[in-house]
């Protein structure tokens, strides 16, 4: 069939504001600007860069990215205040097609928070959206937690964000408490019943508590709604958001049954799914649909067998169409700068000459240690425990005994705003003991809340990439490295995690999102 307006869903990635509200998954500001422009070149219709009002450090990268974009609106989140909406006019202001988004809790419970009658809200959401009107000719509205908001104020309130200038409403299934038939029927409902709602865009913004995220996106589709707010790896708070990778491929491989298309370039979705995870620190699971370890492996042999007669018989989307190398072409100490390249740029990485000789360099001593380098560790080894810039704390050297004969213990060396400090400290294994000399060379009481192991590639030269988090005064941040030594790999992911409390504690612009009560609306 012939594509149409109305067939076409927009894609509104939130990867950025709602994603990065994980705990833990704080990222730094260039982390963010390179996230925004690998969703733009990707395709991606609106990027939501941050809550402005939140952080300095939010306003500023949602202000750098508004300048840098080149096809993407760029959007901010605001609460229904003139001052949280002023704030976001001024960091999108520079986008070249930029985007207010404003909201408020409607439901019961919401309403109770900020201790409004159901009138006091409505001449609020008149206020402000009017507000953010005046101030951009883009408007989106969201009545947060819509799907347990009663129906008859749902259809008021979305009347009167329409009337004051909204040109897309929102339907948010906040707690992710919706089923998929429920999702169709609201969005057609308010299409069908709410003046003025067949002239603007109604989008759908699921959470994934009952699992049903995907399933109650698409269905909202097949309701009316023509936008879908997602983000990348279905990252967000809780147990996150509807997945960019799921709807997009769901549409584009079940288009028999929905159909509709986005303008997603989908080749570039592995790689921009492992850049997320590298700098929000949150490893995709094996299995995970699309981008996962697993989604295109076959262990079975009645599966294996069929892949190598038919690839259809059980794939029913090609690995390339998401960016995936037919090819996983063995790398070795013999290669050179030429081979890296290349294999770097088929997996999605075009580094700079100096950055080349870097990677080149570590390159060819994990070569030196392994047999094999695989795809794997190649990202793995440009990616993962990328160090900010200026860190204050670095290992410069690190030897760890253990055994069965008693306590592990770290003589670890480092260097701390340039001077180089060492230090001697067992514990209960050779990773407790490195931790606790890295904490008596710099003294901190950050709380360890999660420490992750994973093997990169297989066999007992693998690389471990070890994730790292830590919590201190109500900041969070999360360190990430690979070494084919566990203990130096945990050791750095550790520094890593510190150096990003150190800038998130010291500098306001920091990344940080605390929270931000719902008196301070009014």
């Amino acid at each position: 069939m012939t594509n149409s307006d109305k067939d076409r869903v927009v894609i509104f990635d939130t990867t950025l504001r709602d994603g990065e509200q994980s705990p833990g998954a704080t990222m730094t500001h260039n982390e963010k600007l390179e996230i925004a422009g690998l969703l733009d070149e990707m395709g991606v219709d609106i990027i939501e860069a941050g809550f402005p009002i939140a952080s300095e450090g939010d306003f500023q990268a949602v202000s750098e990215i508004s300048k840098r974009a080149e096809t993407a609106i760029i959007c901010g989140l605001a609460r229904a205040n003139i001052k949280d909406i002023d704030r976001c006019w001024e960091a999108v202001q520079h986008a070249k097609r930029p985007r207010i988004h404003t909201f408020i809790g409607t439901s019961p419970l919401h309403r109770a928070i900020p201790n409004l009658t159901k009138d006091e809200m409505a001449d609020r959401i008149h206020e402000t959206v009017t507000h953010a009107r005046n101030l951009c000719d883009n408007v989106q509205w969201s009545p947060m937690d819509a799907t347990r908001t009663e129906w008859d104020y749902l259809a008021r309130v979305v009347d009167i964000a329409i009337k004051a200038g909204a040109s897309t409403i929102n339907i948010p299934d906040t707690v992710g408490y919706t089923a998929p038939v429920e999702s169709a029927d609201l969005i057609a409902r308010l299409i069908a019943e709410v003046p003025g709602a067949d002239e603007v865009v109604f989008a759908t913004h699921c959470h994934n508590d009952l699992g049903m995220a995907t399933a109650n996106a698409l269905a909202a589709v097949a309701g009316g709604a023509r936008q879908i707010e997602c983000t990348i790896n279905g990252l967000g708070e809780r147990a996150g958001n509807t997945a960019l990778e799921e709807v997009v491929m769901a549409m584009k491989v079940r288009g028999d049954i929905m159909p509709y298309y986005t303008d997603i370039d989908t080749t570039k979705i592995m790689h921009v799914s492992r850049r997320v995870a590298t700098v929000s620190g949150f490893n995709v699971q094996f299995n995970k649909a699309i981008v996962g370890k697993n989604a295109f492996a076959h262990e079975s042999g009645i599966h294996q067998d069929g892949m190598l007669k038919n690839a259809e018989t059980f794939e029913i989307m090609r690995p390339e169409d998401v960016g995936l190398t037919e090819t996983n072409i063995v790398m070795g100490k013999h290669s050179g700068r030429a081979a890296l390249r290349s294999k770097l740029s088929d997996l999605g990485y075009e580094l700079a000459d100096n950055q080349l000789n870097d990677v080149f360099v570590r390159f060819k001593e994990l070569a030196d240690r392994k047999k094999e380098v695989y795809d794997e560790d190649l990202i793995a080894l440009v990616t993962a425990g990328e160090d900010l810039e200026n860190d204050r704390l670095l290992i410069s050297s690190l030897a760890v005994m253990c055994g069965t004969s008693g306590k592990a213990k770290a003589d670890l060396v480092m260097s701390i705003d340039g001077q180089e400090v060492s230090a001697t400290e067992t514990g209960d294994g050779p990773v407790d003991a490195t931790f606790r000399a890295v904490r008596a060379l710099h003294p901190n009481t950050a709380r360890l809340s999660l420490y992750q192991v994973h093997a990169v590639t297989e066999g007992t030269d693998a690389q471990a990439t070890v994730t790292v988090r830590l919590e201190e005064d109500g900041y969070v941040a999360t360190g990430q490295s690979a070494d084919t030594d566990t203990v130096v790999a945990s050791a750095k992911a550790y520094v890593v995690a510190l150096n990003r409390l150190l800038v998130r504690r010291e500098k306001v612009g920091g990344s940080d999102r605390r929270e931000i009560s719902y008196k301070d609306v009014s």
